[in-house]
């Protein structure tokens, strides 16, 4: 994959809204975007940053919300394509994975974790049983591809999931080099382009984090795995307010200096 296919690179004026996980709460979301809709400005740039899918059961209509209020973003005047942004979380990393389970060396070891991780509930919402999931990989190869294909095609027959899907970034930062966007980790010690897994995986190192890593002001996440709630920090700031966990689903808006001007709780 190509390097301009795995980041996106934002247009450096206006403000950048921010919106934490939502794990598949749909009306948390719906809330969420009637209330930011209204705050908005010219040049307002808005990027998700990862896990709207999983822990939730309305998989499906989250992806709907997203669809819908992409058209109403991108309808504003002075509206850009590239000022809307979606990052690919954990939850979205186990969700393209899962739709190519059949490719895995231990499927049904592999079926097994993403399940208890999660993925269970957004199978069922587009319609697929993880028992017979778990029934395929007993019965062998061919029995699991017809499921992953069963199931990709119940995806593409919903207007604009796949393309969603498709369409999602490893990380996403400013043309300015000021602002950087991230889904769950970052590890310090290495460049954005050498990052791999680290965006998913290694929330450690992002709250290692005590310096300026490289140009950017501020580096910005959506995901909290020990879920220490919204922290603003010197250089980083945490946006997750423990949605699907029983807690609120959380937007924050920052400046182009990357300090914190609005905050939105649904």
């Amino acid at each position: 994959m190509e390097v301009a296919e795995k980041f996106a690179v934002i247009r450096a004026s206006g403000r950048y809204w921010t919106v934490g996980a939502v794990h598949s709460e749909a009306d948390r979301l719906h809330d969420l975007h009637c209330r930011m809709e209204r705050r908005l400005k010219d040049n307002d740039k808005l990027i998700y940053l990862g896990n709207f899918l999983g822990i939730g059961a309305a998989a499906v209509e989250t992806v709907d919300e997203m669809l819908l209020f992409r058209r109403r973003f991108l309808a504003r005047p002075r509206a850009h394509i590239k000022d809307y942004v979606i990052l690919r979380g954990a939850q979205e990393e186990i969700w393209q994975k899962l739709l190519q389970i059949q490719l895995a060396l231990n499927p049904g070891e592999v079926l097994n974790w993403m399940v208890e991780h999660g993925a269970a509930p957004t199978m069922l919402s587009y319609g697929a049983d993880p028992g017979d999931a778990l029934a395929a990989v007993r019965e062998g190869v061919t029995a699991l591809n017809r499921w992953a294909s069963s199931l990709r095609d119940r995806i593409r027959s919903l207007n604009g999931h796949a393309a969603l899907i498709a369409s999602l970034r490893r990380a996403a930062y400013s043309d300015d080099g000021g602002m950087l966007f991230v889904h769950s980790g970052l590890d310090p010690a290495r460049p954005i382009t050498s990052q791999a897994d680290d965006f998913w995986w290694n929330s450690q190192g992002f709250d290692e984090i005590t310096a300026p890593y490289g140009t950017y002001r501020r580096i910005v996440r959506g995901h909290d795995p020990r879920g220490g709630g919204v922290q603003i920090n010197p250089y980083t700031a945490t946006i997750d307010g423990g949605c699907g966990h029983g807690g609120n689903l959380v937007a924050a808006c920052f400046d182009p200096l990357g300090e914190m001007v609005d905050l939105i709780e649904a």
